[in-house]
């Protein structure tokens, strides 16, 4: 009988890092219900640098915080049909990054959005979270410290 890995317990939200992108931190809110990985973008911009598409854009990784603006260029992976928590379908730029949570850093799929009506800026959806993680949902930060209030 093969033996089942043990999984990391994390909260219903977390600091992570995005160490491609410079963002030490970021409060991201674990979500279950969604399938994919969401991050607040504005001033999405697509662009070419040779032969592949890129896309340009801007990140606000403090809540209620517009004043600290990120700029990322990513290589776009696709646009993807989404279904918002409205239950809309929107079609979204999706790109790839590493996301560090604790000592666990991984590689996931990110779709760019407007998230500025809600609570976080980065949502973690079941596709990151698959054969790595456990959630506790009456805990918070328990594989990251908080980060000073926003």
């Amino acid at each position: 009988m093969k033996k089942k890995p043990i999984l990391s317990t994390i909260g219903w939200r977390e600091c992570v890092a995005l160490p491609d992108f410079d963002i030490p931190v970021i409060r991201a809110k674990i979500d279950t219900g969604a399938g994919s990985s969401s991050i607040h973008a504005t001033r999405i911009h697509y662009f070419h640098q040779g032969d592949r598409e890129m896309v340009r854009f801007q990140i606000h990784p403090h809540q209620h915080n517009i004043h600290d603006t990120v700029t990322i260029e990513a290589p776009l992976v696709e646009h993807r049909s989404i279904k918002s928590s409205n239950g809309q379908k929107q079609l979204r730029p999706v790109i790839e990054t590493h996301v560090q949570l604790g000592e666990h850093r991984w590689l996931i799929e990110l779709n760019l959005t407007n998230r500025s009506l809600m609570g976080y800026r980065m949502l973690l959806g079941r596709q990151a979270l698959r054969k790595r993680f456990l959630v506790d949902v009456s805990k918070s930060f328990l594989q990251s410290q908080p980060d000073h209030p926003h």
